[in-house]
């Protein structure tokens, strides 16, 4: 079955290539600063499938929500790996144990002739709330396993989601939160100051 271009199934090469490396790149990034070791295998082996999931569901989704959405706009939109991004997120968690993690792994652009304020906040947004849905719900899921270790998965899942929608609401050139903050600042001060108390106040909703 060929998948049309407006499926979200669809992915181009080059898209594909480009989100796979960003995944597995990012993934070991945070799989440090979850339990940083300074090169121990053996904690790795374990640290590292837990951020694949979390990573898999705060990157993945937050990137498809962008492009979705542009795409209900009749953008056409992929994304794109940012190769030097992905370097220094890696080194950094290296270099610092684990202690900083710089999370700009690449963008989902659209390409339109176009384009309205409005638009291009809505797009923007689209990821943030993406993740703030997806951690409430995996901070749902986790409370079900007490005690197991499917509730360290999920959990951990859920604040990486947290930490993906504070990172790209912050108002600065580039990140999602500036072209949210230019089309309308209420909105851009709920969703920033909601993602913000989940990420250093958790306990207030867990």
């Amino acid at each position: 079955m060929a998948y049309s271009k407006k499926n979200i199934f669809y992915f181009s090469p080059q898209e594909k290539k480009d989100l796979i490396i960003s995944w597995l790149t990012l993934s070991l990034a945070f799989a440090i600063m979850i339990n940083p070791v300074f090169f121990n295998i053996t904690n790795l082996l374990i640290s590292f499938p837990i951020a694949l999931v979390a990573v898999g569901t705060g990157f993945i989704l937050h990137e498809l929500a962008h492009r979705e959405t542009a795409k209900y706009y009749g953008f056409h939109s992929e994304f794109r790996a940012w190769y030097q991004g992905l370097f220094i997120a890696l080194a950094l968690a290296i270099i610092t144990g684990g202690r900083f993690l710089f999370a700009a792994p690449g963008a989902t652009y659209f390409f339109a002739e176009k384009v309205t304020p409005k638009q291009n906040g809505i797009i923007s947004l689209a990821g943030p709330v993406i993740n703030l849905v997806v951690g409430l719900l995996l901070m749902m899921i986790a409370s079900l396993f007490k005690g197991d270790f499917l509730q360290i998965v999920f959990a951990l899942a859920g604040r990486v989601n947290f930490f993906f929608a504070f990172f790209n609401l912050l108002p600065i050139l580039m990140l999602d939160g500036s072209k949210v903050f230019a089309w309308n600042k209420l909105i851009w001060a709920f969703f920033f100051l909601l993602s913000a108390v989940l990420v250093f106040m958790p306990e207030l909703f867990f």
